[in-house]
């Protein structure tokens, strides 16, 4: 894809937070960047300091993202006016989703032969097969069309070691999508990014994140795009950051108020807002996030425990 970058040290009262935007899997899309990463602790950086200051200060500056950037869609997209998000508990619920009415449809109880964990994450490709890891660092296949589940080949890593548990997302192009996956520890910070093929059921390891993450879920479009959210390793607050998925590199990222290093979290991209599903208990608030306005509202409310979150690339803009 062909977009003009623009560097800016432009550093506001909100962690210098600047307006972009990206393409969906059906469209364009307005999105996120920013020029500065901060992390807890970081001191904002005084533009009035001498020449050879603003120069240092200039080289780490991030690129913001062009509000809005020229992409092929995907052309294998089926009936994507009608995708759903769907959502997955810790109470073996499988729901679907719809933002526009804020509609919660129940679709069944999973039951997976022998499972001894409760789901942890979960993806969906553009076909609606999903992927969900349990706590045990076992993969399982959903349909979501009727909550029925079947194992997979896919070996667990030992617990303890990186990519026992994950957040997991979909990035694709106009023909192909991978499965990404994001090392998750609790109250710690990610051993990195990696993809899983979900024919091989094999993972394959890309890289550190760069500036590190902490625990974070997955998302992504269909012009390839990969967006993590995260929560803080301690105290409250979230981030939402870009990433290069060839290199992991961090490129944008957005401060949200939202969000506590004790939640169970899990969020998807449907028509031009993130929509960020937190749960410090038994039930779940559903955060609407706007990446250009970067308003945080309150859209709904489920009694219970969202930990998988879930949408096609194909998803309308």
């Amino acid at each position: 894809m062909a977009s003009r970058v623009v560097v800016t040290l432009q550093i506001t009262a909100a962690l210098g937070v600047a307006g972009s935007a990206f393409v969906s899997g059906c469209g364009a899309r307005t999105g996120l960047g920013a020029p500065e990463i901060f992390e807890a602790g970081d001191v904002a950086i005084d533009h009035r300091h001498d020449a050879a200051e603003e120069d240092v200060a200039e080289e780490d500056a991030l690129p913001t993202i062009d509000q809005f950037v020229d992409s092929p869609i995907p052309t294998n997209c089926v009936d994507a006016g009608s995708t759903l998000v769907y959502l997955l508990t810790s109470q073996n619920e499988l729901f679907s989703f719809y933002p526009p009415t804020l509609a919660f449809a129940k679709i069944g109880n999973i039951a997976c032969p022998g499972a001894k964990g409760t789901p942890y994450s979960m993806a969906v490709d553009r076909l609606g097969t999903a992927y969900s890891v349990f706590t045990d660092g076992v993969l399982w296949q959903l349909d979501t069309a009727n909550a029925s589940c079947k194992a997979t080949s896919y070996v667990p890593s030992v617990q303890g070691t990186p990519f026992f548990n994950f957040g997991m997302g979909y990035a694709g192009d106009q023909l192909t999508e991978s499965l990404y996956i994001a090392d998750a520890v609790f109250n710690a910070t990610s051993s990195g990014l990696a993809t899983i093929d979900t024919t091989a059921m094999k993972r394959t390891f890309i890289a550190d994140f760069q500036p590190e993450l902490p625990r974070c879920e997955l998302t992504g479009t269909g012009d390839g795009r990969l967006f993590a959210y995260c929560v803080p390793t301690t105290g409250t607050g979230s981030q939402l950051a870009e990433i290069n998925r060839t290199n992991a590199k961090i490129v944008a990222v957005n401060q949200l108020t939202v969000g506590d290093s004790q939640d169970a979290f899990a969020y998807a991209f449907w028509g031009g807002y993130f929509w960020i599903f937190l749960s410090p208990g038994t039930s779940t608030t559903v955060t609407r996030y706007d990446p250009v306005t970067f308003a945080e509202t309150t859209a709904t409310t489920l009694g219970s425990t969202v930990v998988g979150a879930g949408v096609s690339t194909c998803a309308p803009e």
